[in-house]
Parts: structure tokens; C-alpha cells; sequence
């Protein structure tokens, strides 16, 4: 039985994906190349896509397009005897979930806001939500109130939204970590921006005070935890600096706190604590320790930005879906949140122990990594002359899957020497084994670099 177009065009970008062709976080082909490969409408291939949307496979961002997204499930066919050492997808640990719990609400929700599904609810979410969001903030030391709150469709949208919204103090030029996310990349397309690298003892102050006193810098983005992809967190000796440099430089910080709630050090502050009033802008999701096709996040915005930022999320999406809100409502106010976090706390601060230890004995010289306090992200920066695609490529015909960082570069700081890894869907008996395959990998093509093997 033939397929019909739409599930053509489905199978054509999974195949991409399943074969490395198209990688996490790359842009997918545009609506209308596609419509004329296959000779078929605009609508069609939008119903392709949308379907891959729904199956959270691609995401949307607006006005640029529809994106891999990170945690794609690889399934090239292999020998499934052999294990599959996947420290590329980059989603919650799907053994940690809480489906069940999840369900529950959802289905309580549908039965609490029925009469709200056939209205737009109010555009910077319910405010009973954003009650909510704003008690259980406060174990994270950000004290705010609900109606500096804005629910959005993940916190991708806030920070899509903040980059092209005009600020108080009239400035253009974004700074951002290097490397960074490559949605917030994608979000930066065409955008006035500098970077500055985090390297593995995390931020050069001096350097960031330069880049503060020599550019018009509009904000600085800044994720506090678990940075993604070097999982460095910061002191909170260093957050205060970052706050005072940029109150003496009249520049705001857009401080993503997705992950913070992995933090086993309670005694860490997020950036907000030290400005709360404006100076620094909090943003949040639960994608990466909840659900994935959740996407739900936070905001917590100064006043002077809430009528701008309204009118931007409206000319968006209109509104944010009544029934995930009134899950997440529910989920946050029965207690179910905060059991599942203390969960995973452990779960990804165990997994990160294991990453350390591989690394220590595995990794050969000339190799530098970073060492988070958990295990969801962290990089390999390889010796000289081996390049990140090499060893991807040889990796994969191991059942070792990775991701370079060139994507999370800007164009004038790529590199093509680093990896990312995640531990978030390896299993922990075998994450050292994992690490012995990349260990010897790495070796072979520095051996036979040095034999005159490969690379001119």
C-alpha cells in the first residue's frame, strides 16, 4: 500500500535524521522546497510537519522555520545485542518520567477548565497558575509576584520574544555564553551579537567587564546551572559580580534557570536573588526535568517590559493551552513536583559521579572536559587535529552516538573540536563503558594523525 504525500515527507525527514544527514538542533528544509520535491501543496507538507511537531520530534521557532529537535530518537537498524551507548539525546531520563502522575492531571484539568476550552485564557497565562509558579519559586530563592509572571509555550519562546523586544536602557547588541543552545543560536539569527567563552573554570570576569564598557550591550543571556552544553554552574561569589557588572554598565541579564532544580547545593542562589527588582530577568522550564512535550515555561519580567512583552506573545501564539496549564497547576499544587525533583536530583547527581570518574580513567592525554556536579551535559574538548566529525563518524559505527558543538557556536567562534555529551539516557552501568570506547577512539585517530594517516 503506497503512502500518501504528507507520510512521505515524514518518513523523508526521519530518514534524514536517523542517518546523521540531519542533526539535532539543524534547520529542516523550508515548506515550499519541499512541496516541489514532492509536487504537492504548501498544506500538505505543513501536515507532515505538524504531525512530526505533535510526536515532538521537530519544533517550531517563528519566522525561521521548523527545527530538529535535540532528544530525536535515533533508531538506525544495528545488532541489538550489542549496546547502544547514547550520549547524544539530550531529554529527561524516560525510565524517571511521571507519565502516570501526569495523566492524572492532565485528566483533571480537562474536568477543572472544560469550560475554558472554547475561550482564550488571559495572555500571560492563568492566574492561578502563576500563583502557583510564584510559591513554588520561592524554594528556588526567587521571590517574585504573579503578575510579573509570564506562562509561555517553553522557555524558547520567552527568550525568542526578549531578543527582539526593545529594551529601557535602548541598547541592540546581545551577549551570550559560547558555545550555548542551539535554539537560542537560531534566535539570534540576523541579531546584533557577541560571545564570550565559558571555559571549564567557567566565565573570564575581566573579559566580560571589557565586552559590558566596549559594546551597546542589551542584555546578557546567561544559563546560571547546569549550562548547556558545558553543565557549568556558577558560585554565588561570581552571580554577584555578573549582577554588579552589569548594574555599572546599564545592562540586563536574561538569567535561564532551566535546570536549577537539579541543584543538590540548595545554598546556590540563582542571579535573581541578587536583583530582583528588574536588573535581571528569570526564566525557567520544565521541559528538561518534567515532560518534554510539556512545553511550558516561565518568565519573571520587570514591570517596564510586561505591556511590550504581552503584546509580543500575543502577536505569537494568542495564548498558551488552558488544559496543559491546568496540569501543571494541579501537578505543582498536589505535591507531585517536588517528589519527582528530589528523584532526579539524585538520579543525575549519580550519573554525573560516573561521568567524572570515566573521564579521569578513560580519556587520553591533550583531551580536556568539563566535570559537572550533574550528569546531564558536559563537553570533550578533543587533542590537536582530531576533529569532532571524525570522530563522531567512527563513534557511530560503535554504537557510541554524540553531537559536535559547532551549532551552538556563533558564525566567528565555531569550533569543530568539541563534543557535548549527555548521560541523561544512559543507563549508569554504562556510562563507564561508554566512556572507555570514546577513550580508545580519540587514541586511534591521534595515532594515526601522528603516523600521517589522515588530515593533510
Amino acid at each position: 500500500m503506497s503512502l500518501a504525500k504528507f507520510e512521505e515527507i515524514i518518513r523523508y525527514i526521519e530518514d534524514l535524521a536517523e542517518s546523521g544527514k540531519l542533526r539535532p538542533g539543524s534547520r529542516l528544509p523550508s515548506i515550499r522546497s519541499l512541496a516541489e520535491q514532492y509536487s504537492c501543496s504548501l498544506n500538505t507538507v505543513i501536515k507532515a510537519y505538524n504531525e512530526l511537531e505533535f510526536s515532538h520530534k521537530i519544533y517550531a521557532v517563528n519566522k525561521s522555520g521548523y527545527y530538529l529537535v535535540e532528544d530525536f530518537p535515533f533508531k538506525r537498524q544495528r545488532d541489538s545485542s550489542v549496546p547502544l551507548y547514547d550520549f547524544l539525546s539530550a531529554g529527561p531520563d524516560k525510565h524517571a518520567m511521571p507519565y502516570l502522575d501526569y495523566k492524572h492531571c492532565m485528566n483533571q484539568a480537562i474536568d477543572r477548565y472544560k469550560e475554558d476550552m472554547f475561550t482564550y485564557s488571559e495572555l500571560l497565562g492563568l492566574l492561578s497558575l502563576r500563583r502557583e509558579l510564584a510559591r513554588q519559586l520561592r524554594d528556588l530563592q526567587v521571590f517574585t509576584i504573579p503578575e510579573r509572571i509570564a506562562v509561555t509555550t517553553g522557555s524558547q519562546q520567552a527568550l525568542h520574544i526578549l531578543i527582539r523586544l526593545p529594551f529601557p536602557n535602548g541598547k541592540k547588541v546581545i551577549c551570550t555564553e559560547q558555545p550555548t543552545h542551539p535554539s537560542f543560536i537560531e534566535s539570534l539569527r540576523g541579531q546584533p551579537s557577541v560571545g564570550i567563552e565559558v571555559g571549564r573554570d567557567g566565565l573570564d570576569l575581566e573579559r566580560l567587564e571589557t565586552i559590558f564598557k566596549q559594546n551597546d550591550i542589551k542584555f546578557f543571556y546567561v544559563v546560571s546551572r547546569f549550562h548547556n552544553p558545558t553543565g557549568h554552574s556558577y558560585t554565588n561569589e561570581e552571580k554577584k559580580k555578573i549582577v554588579e557588572l552589569a548594574e555599572t554598565y546599564d545592562v540586563y541579564i536574561v538569567e535561564d534557570d532551566y535546570m536549577g532544580d537539579l541543584d543538590p547545593d540548595l545554598k546556590q542562589d540563582p542571579m535573581f536573588a541578587y536583583q530582583p527588582n528588574g536588573r535581571v530577568i528569570y526564566t525557567k522550564s520544565f521541559s528538561k526535568t518534567l515532560l518534554p512535550g510539556l512545553r511550558l515555561g516561565l518568565a519573571v519580567l520587570p514591570v517596564e517590559l510586561i505591556e511590550g512583552f504581552t503584546r509580543a506573545k500575543f502577536a505569537s501564539d494568542v495564548h498558551t493551552p488552558v488544559i496543559t496549564q491546568g496540569a501543571l497547576e494541579i501537578y505543582l499544587k498536589n505535591g507531585m513536583f517536588a517528589a519527582h525533583i528530589e528523584k532526579i536530583r539524585k538520579l543525575y547527581q549519580k550519573k554525573g559521579v560516573l561521568l567524572r570518574e570515566a573521564y579521569h580513567t578513560f580519556m587520553p592525554e591533550g583531551t580536556f572536559f568539563t566535570c559537572p556536579t550533574s550528569g546531564f551535559y558536559s563537553t570533550v574538548r578533543l587533542p590537536s587535529h582530531v576533529k569532532a566529525d571524525r570522530l563522531i563518524e567512527r563513534l557511530g559505527n560503535r554504537n557510541v552516538l554524540a553531537q559536535s558543538t559547532e551549532s551552538m557556536y556563533l558564525t566567528d567562534m565555531k569550533r569543530d573540536d568539541e563534543l557535548r555529551l549527555s548521560v541523561s539516557h544512559v543507563e549508569e552501568n554504562m556510562i563507564r563503558d561508554g566512556i572507555e570506547v570514546m577513550g580508545q577512539t580519540i587514541r586511534e585517530l591521534v595515532a594515526e594523525r601522528e603516523k600521517g594517516l589522515i588530515w593533510k
